[in-house]
């Protein structure tokens, strides 16, 4: 079976054993929106839960609006250009518009990069902000949720008179699904907010998982937050395997939000009939696949379909490299996952409080690591590089297959995966592992 892998901006094909494969798991096919442009105009003029974002801005004189960094592939400049045209018709004036980058805490998007986010009109006519977490004093505090949460929300939101979110709804691997809410915590929180949301009391918990709302703290928190910090409008559209626009939900942000979930999570399913012991899989390409501390979203995704002492197989360029100085840090500190588990659970007696910014994504490698064995595909990490990350390597997926199918027999079941993160792999009969 020759078949395509997400990789990279052009992506990776290889070949599979036919015999072996016992799924190719995809997004179900959904019709793309005709004119995604004339919907969204429909949308904000008729919204789900709220007035009509028109009358939202009428009298404002100031209004922010948030927009997914450089690693989602949102079609910021379609979204933007309606909604900036209809602040504008409402009296808002351009100069009191700030477009704020919710970074959360990755960095910054700043020149070409920002013109490809959100194009060359308005990279240069409207004022485009980064988020930046670290930095203290550009945030504030809106007290503690009730769950002990202190909330530092960026300064240029909280101060607006009109907040805006826009974004992507797809699979999140421990908020459940993106979107909505998200867009504030952790996009435009501060580092004391996300450390506290990001911890492993909330992180391991059974449903911080990707398709889990209803009981998942990940989600019901940052939901509070995003409730407590205020927020007038939301837009969030669902895309295709090929990034194709097929659907717009606008308005309030829980009940727009459920809309657009109730949509995407018909598509995103695909079933397998038993776990399998190999599973192929991507970080979904560009712009998912740049960094090691981003790809890890790839090997969670398919988690629940892997036998326990299972293969898994994942392809990314990572011509970014590991990820932020902080992340790369863990793997010095740490001389295995569990000794990085011991100390932010707080067993270490000689390092109580140990805490590193980005450990959270590490915290999710271990959760898959306790389960399988994993094998990364990459040309732009070396070999030797990778090892030092907890990880296995192969030159090709070709080769991690043929040693995946060593270790676990030569009629071992292969699940594949092309798009990744992006797929929500389920178990036929219901139930996820």
């Amino acid at each position: 079976m020759r078949l395509k892998l997400d990789y990279g901006k052009t992506g990776l094909e290889v070949d599979l054993p036919d015999a072996n494969v016992v799924g190719r798991l995809t997004l179900k096919p959904v019709t793309p929106l005709t004119d995604p442009a004339a919907d969204l105009e429909r949308k904000l003029l008729s919204p789900t839960g709220t007035a009509s974002l028109v009358e939202l801005a009428r009298g404002k004189r100031t209004a922010c609006i948030l927009i997914c960094d450089i690693t989602r592939p949102v079609p910021n400049e379609l979204l933007l250009t309606p909604v900036l045209r209809t602040l504008e018709e409402a009296g808002v004036p351009r100069e009191g518009i700030c477009i704020l980058i919710a970074t959360g805490l990755h960095r910054p998007n700043e020149g070409m990069e920002l013109v490809e986010l959100v194009g060359h009109d308005v990279a240069t006519t409207y004022r485009c902000e980064n988020h930046f977490g670290k930095a203290s004093g550009e945030h504030t505090y809106c007290g503690e949720s009730p769950n002990g949460v202190p909330i530092w929300i960026d300064t240029r939101y909280v101060e607006a008179e009109l907040k805006i979110a826009t974004g992507l709804i797809e699979p999140h691997l421990m908020a459940g699904y993106s979107g909505g809410r998200k867009l504030i915590c952790p996009g435009i929180a501060a580092l004391e907010t996300v450390r506290a949301w990001h911890s492993p009391r909330f992180l391991e918990h059974p449903k911080a998982d990707a398709g889990y709302l209803e009981g998942n703290p990940v989600h019901e928190e940052n939901t509070w937050i995003g409730r407590h910090v205020g927020c007038d409008f939301i837009v969030n559209v669902t895309l295709d395997e090929k990034r194709n626009v097929t659907g717009v939900f606008a308005g309030d942000m829980i009940e727009a939000f459920h809309e657009g979930v109730a949509f995407v999570e018909q598509v995103v399913k695909a079933a397998v009939p038993e776990p399998v012991d190999i599973v192929v899989t991507s970080s979904a390409g560009y712009p998912l696949d740049q960094n090691f501390y981003q790809s890890i979203k790839g090997l969670t995704g398919v988690l629940r379909i892997v036998k326990p002492g299972g293969t898994i197989i994942l392809a990314a360029d990572l011509t970014e490299g590991i990820g932020s100085p902080e992340f790369q840090s863990l793997f010095h500190e740490n001389a295995d996952l569990d000794q990085f588990m011991t100390r932010i659970t707080g067993a270490d007696a000689e390092r109580p409080d140990y805490f590193v910014m980005d450990q959270w994504q590490l915290e999710e490698l271990a959760k898959v690591c306790r389960k399988a064995e994993v094998v990364y595909v990459s040309g732009g990490l070396a070999d030797d590089v990778l090892r030092t990350l907890f990880v296995k390597t192969a030159a090709t997926v070709e080769e991690a297959v043929e040693a995946a199918l060593e270790r676990h027999g030569r009629d071992a079941k292969i699940a594949v995966v092309p798009k990744g993160p992006y797929v929500m792999p389920v178990l036929a009969g219901g139930e996820r592992d």
